[in-house]
């Protein structure tokens, strides 16, 4: 009976040391909150992350209140031209984004340990502009997106708005196109949640899409060309069913967002490879 007792105790201690291993050698994660969003709100999903899958994750450090700072761009002539860039006007949400960058380098093992970036709506685009700009960002080799509006509104559609001010425009035209490589890969998912109006002329296909829209933060999909907007030429792109847009306000039985367990599910392996 010892022996046997003895013989079991030494699989699980097997089987533990293998599953810890496992783990640790995943890439770090961190989150991007969206617009409006605080970390508070991705709690949940850091902490399903870390402890069933094992992935080391942390979310950039922004308060609800901190997204006034944006108000600074109202004084700049160009954001009502239209022609807004996001440097200086975002730049301390870059600096958590590089804080939370530098930390989840501190867990990785080696130099050369990868990262991976998970932006939801807007930090999704801000992620981009962050691998443009920072040193740190040649430690990321994955950007996952969720529900991000990559694709700025059409211009001179009547009553379009870009509610970014020319952000999207920047971003599409200055930061780097989307690859899905070895050595980075970009993944973008769009959920489709909200039943939307019909569009003008369009076929049902396109009349019976659902698409979870952000409130400010423009559509999922462009009316003009009938592309998701939240999905990039070059990116590894999927599209979920039944996914509601933000933390906020969601359920995970009735009405589950990106985070929730059985969504979660279907885009995991992204971060295990």
């Amino acid at each position: 009976m010892d022996v046997i007792l003895y013989l079991s105790l030494q699989r699980l201690q097997c089987t533990t040391s293998t599953s810890q291993s496992t783990s640790n050698n995943y890439r770090p994660a961190v989150i991007l909150p969206g617009l409006g969003n605080n970390s508070g709100d991705y709690q949940k999903l850091e902490q399903t992350l870390k402890d069933k899958y094992g992935v080391p994750t942390m979310v950039a450090k922004v308060a609800r209140l901190d997204w006034f700072r944006n108000a600074a761009g109202l004084v700049d002539p160009n954001y009502w031209r239209g022609t807004l860039q996001p440097r200086p006007v975002l730049d301390w949400y870059l600096k958590r984004v590089d804080d939370a960058v530098q930390q989840a380098k501190d867990l990785s093992q080696g130099q050369d340990a990868s990262i991976s970036l998970i932006g939801h709506s807007a930090g999704g685009w801000l992620a981009r502009l962050y691998l443009e700009e920072f040193e740190l960002s040649k430690h990321v080799s994955l950007l996952l997106t969720l529900g991000t509006p990559h694709s700025p509104p059409p211009k001179g559609t009547p009553g379009v708005i870009d509610q970014t001010r020319g952000l999207l425009d920047y971003v599409e035209k200055n930061c780097s196109k989307a690859v899905y490589t070895p050595q980075l890969k970009y993944v973008c998912i769009a959920g489709r949640y909200i039943q939307g109006a019909p569009l003008l002329g369009k076929s049902n296909a396109i009349e019976k899409a659902e698409f979870a829209v952000p409130e400010g933060e423009g559509v999922d999909m462009n009316p003009e060309s009938g592309s998701i907007s939240a999905h990039l030429d070059g990116a590894l792109n999927i599209c979920l069913d039944g996914v509601y847009h933000s933390p906020v306000g969601s359920d995970d039985a009735l009405r589950p967002w990106y985070g929730s367990p059985a969504v979660l599910d279907q885009w995991i392996q992204h971060l295990l490879h």
